[in-house]
């Protein structure tokens, strides 16, 4: 089904994610090869010394582990079939595996040392059968959002059947499209979500109690709602819903998010960055234009290097990874893994429309204003 074009997508992202290497000896990694396929029944067979990343060789080269591979990218796919979120979902993935890997002992891309591989191998492979019974839970959906809207939802029986009606439908909807229109749908759908936060005034509350929330419950039943008539509405016309990039009618945080959005599409950014957050830090508007100025946060979900092509396009601006600030200079080889996150600042230009709604103006993120390299969460 078109529907699992990004499902599918996954591995190939989280296996470009751990397959940057770092040079190493030839004399010390061939020491590394050898002590490690006395242990690994299948490193031979299955060529496993041409993996650089430590935890993918022993995925490789072990039984055990192997199988267990092959039933979590199983419960991966069919946790990514179930929510019209994907890149959330690849994000949570790619943490999950970062914190599975240092809660193992294993260190970016240092080799395993031969008396460690039994232990490391056996902590792997529990750490992999507890997630693939979490994926298979239907309410780690809910939970693994880490979100205040998320926590509202999952406390509130009837938000989260509003929740789950409104993704069947809009799930029924993206799989009537092609791939690349499919691709745009799933993150035009992660926009409205971002709205919606914005809307409730539950941005950056992940922290916060969830009695405080409360007064935000209204809203999201109410966005839940009007929204899943909105998706009900077209009939089954995936066309008539998705892709029609329309003016804003006001010039504010939503409208820079569709702004975002519409660049990030046109340089196929969505396998490199999710944009998890649009914040609104002043506006100027007069009778035709206005001008915005917000803070835009991403989360790295494929490695890139910090000065290329993606990142002028996809962030713009080049980096400075050791300063974590924006850098115009293209002398540096570094690249950012994942989870990584970047901010950026930046005043979005809008002109008002013959219908009294706001276009943006810009087809580029570069220049940015300010940019900041926050790391991992």
């Amino acid at each position: 089904m078109r529907v699992h074009m990004l499902a599918i997508v996954v591995p190939a992202i989280v296996a470009i994610q751990l397959g940057v290497a770092l040079p190493a000896c030839a004399e010390t990694q061939a020491d590394a090869d050898r002590s490690i396929s006395e242990v690994l029944p299948l490193f031979n067979k299955n060529h496993c010394e041409t993996i650089r990343d430590p935890a993918e060789q022993l995925f490789c080269g072990d039984p055990e582990l192997a199988a267990a591979a092959v039933k979590l990218s199983s419960a991966t796919q069919d946790r990514q079939d179930r929510i019209p979120d994907r890149r959330h979902a690849i994000e949570e993935n790619v943490q999950w595996i970062a914190d599975r890997n240092l809660s193992c002992g294993i260190f970016e891309q240092e080799a395993v040392r031969f008396e460690d591989v039994e232990p490391v191998a056996a902590c792997l492979l529990k750490e992999t059968e507890e997630r693939i019974a979490i994926l298979r839970d239907s309410n780690f959906d809910c939970l693994a959002t880490n979100t205040a809207a998320g926590a509202l939802i999952c406390s509130d029986p009837s938000l989260a059947i509003a929740e789950m009606e409104l993704n069947e439908h809009v799930l029924a909807l993206i799989a009537k499209l092609q791939e690349n229109e499919a691709r745009d749908a799933f993150a035009e759908y992660a926009r409205w979500t971002r709205e919606r936060d914005r809307k409730c005034n539950l941005v950056g509350k992940e922290n916060v109690p969830l009695h405080e929330l409360s007064s935000s419950e209204r809203c999201l039943s109410d966005y839940l709602g009007e929204k899943t008539a909105e998706v009900v509405a077209v009939k089954g016309d995936p066309k008539r819903l998705f892709g029609q990039h329309l003016p804003s009618p006001i010039p504010n945080a939503d409208a820079v998010d569709l702004c975002v959005s519409q660049i990030h599409a046109a340089n196929t950014c969505e396998n490199f960055l999710r944009i998890s957050r649009v914040f609104e830090i002043d506006s100027e508007v007069a009778e035709q234009s206005a001008l915005v100025t917000a803070e835009v946060e991403m989360v790295v979900l494929s490695p890139f290097a910090v000065c290329s092509a993606v990142a002028s396009s996809c962030t713009g601006t080049c980096w400075d990874l050791k300063s974590g600030k924006a850098n115009p200079s293209p002398a540096s080889r570094d690249s950012f893994g994942v989870a990584h996150r970047l901010r950026i600042e930046k005043a979005f230009a809008f002109q008002k429309t013959d219908g009294g709604n706001w276009r943006c103006n810009a087809t580029a993120l570069q220049p940015v204003d300010f940019g900041v390299a926050l790391g991992r969460r």
